[in-house]
């Protein structure tokens, strides 16, 4: 404790931010695991499985565009701490008998639960800009790239947590533990979170939602494609590939889920040395479009290798999904320094709110996607798509600004 009052308030506010971040990233993931693996258990086909997952992508669409202007007018502690709230109630819906779970009444825990995610990310995203003087971009990008990491890798902790809670306690029980937990951290935050952190100096107006700056418009375009290119194939298609093709039980599949991500999360604390930080460096557009790049042949060269015999087939995706995982990581964690160096300090959530937005835009289109191109046409087809969304988010990155002459103070 001692320790910990020594620390600046901003360290402070950063800390408790990221805690209360990993806690509900968590759960998040858990829950996920936990609705793909029970109710494919239960015989749901793939393309009603993402259905399941439709309100929670599509209200993270309104919600990122709602939550920046509700976030600059009330406070990001407030909106923060809402999102935790609407946690706890999603998992409380899912814990009902098992008659009552209808399709209609998961998609409504699960609109819940996309709101409150969405909410909570955009708070932490935009505490950091607060947190950060404007001189020190470099520092700017440590701190995005270690939010943004090891929020990344507790979700896929949390994806093991989802299919090992799954085997040992059930589907009601795993969601009435991860309740019980989030109900007391959520106490906590509504205690400790600085009270006016994120309140824009001028009231904004609801029109304000849109951005109307050319660099983050362009920036929300790449990285709707960048993330519908990730769950065409991640959300519903690989989990049952791997579940009905290599025969993996609860346990396989959510061990193997969640070291990738636990893996993914690593890479994007790492993206900072790896983008030429150690080198006085910090990313503009030209970085993004040159790590996108690459990234476009993966998912066509493991379409490729499927079709090989059965052993190699399997050792192509499984190598393939590694090396995805870690170039995707760190255009990711490009896109989300970006979106904090490029929003405007006043009103900072109204900026990453139409970022996000079209994050969440993206992950509504690959899940739909990734239901039906699958039971339709099997993961290559997935694949492929992927690869061309890919290339679209490159073309794209490629009109981002760039540094003029030297670059930017890294410090």
């Amino acid at each position: 404790m001692k320790a910990l009052s020594a620390l600046s308030a901003e360290v402070r506010q950063y800390l408790l931010v990221t805690g209360n971040y990993w806690a509900f990233t968590l759960t998040d993931g858990a829950l996920r695991m936990l609705v793909v693996l029970h109710f494919h258990a239960l015989g749901y086909a793939p393309l009603q499985i993402a259905l399941l997952f439709l309100f929670y992508e599509f209200f993270g669409v309104v919600t990122n565009l709602v939550g920046g202007y509700l976030g600059a007018r009330l406070g990001l502690n407030r909106t923060m701490n809402i999102g935790l709230a609407l946690q706890v109630l999603a998992l409380l819906m899912l814990t009902v008998p098992a008659a009552w779970l209808s399709v209609a009444w998961v998609m409504g825990a699960q609109a819940l639960s996309g709101i409150a995610k969405d909410l909570n990310k955009m708070s932490a995203k935009s505490s950091i800009k607060l947190l950060v003087p404007d001189a020190a971009q470099g520092t700017l990008y440590r701190w995005v790239a270690l939010l943004t990491g090891s929020k990344n890798t507790l979700k896929g902790v949390g994806f093991f947590l989802g299919g090992a809670l799954l085997a040992l306690l059930g589907f009601r029980g795993a969601l009435l533990a991860m309740a019980s937990v989030l109900g007391l951290i959520w106490g906590g935050s509504q205690v400790l979170l600085k009270k006016d952190l994120g309140k824009a100096k001028a009231k904004p107006k609801f029109r304000d939602i849109l951005s109307k700056s050319r660099a983050i418009n362009i920036l929300s375009a790449a990285r709707m494609s960048l993330f519908g290119a990730r769950d065409v194939w991640f959300v519903v298609a690989l989990p049952v590939y791997l579940s009905e093709t290599f025969g993996w039980d609860f346990w396989w599949v959510g061990g193997f889920l969640a070291t990738w991500v636990i893996g993914y999360g690593v890479v994007q604390s790492l993206a900072p040395a790896l983008t030429g930080k150690r080198r006085g460096q910090v990313p503009d557009g030209r970085t993004a479009c040159a790590w996108a790049l690459p990234l476009t042949l993966l998912p066509a060269a493991i379409a490729l290798g499927l079709h090989g015999s059965g052993a190699t087939a399997h050792w192509v995706l499984l190598g393939g999904l590694l090396a995805f995982g870690a170039l995707f990581a760190v255009n990711s964690s490009l896109h989300s320094y970006l979106i904090v160096s490029y929003a405007k300090e006043d009103g900072v959530s109204l900026d990453v709110g139409f970022y996000y937005m079209s994050n969440a835009m993206g992950r509504l289109i690959g899940t739909l996607l990734s239901g039906w191109l699958f039971q339709a046409s099997g993961l290559g087809a997935c694949l492929w798509l992927s690869a061309l969304f890919v290339l679209l988010a490159a073309l794209i990155s490629s009109a981002l600004p760039r540094h003029a002459g030297a670059s930017p103070s890294a410090r």
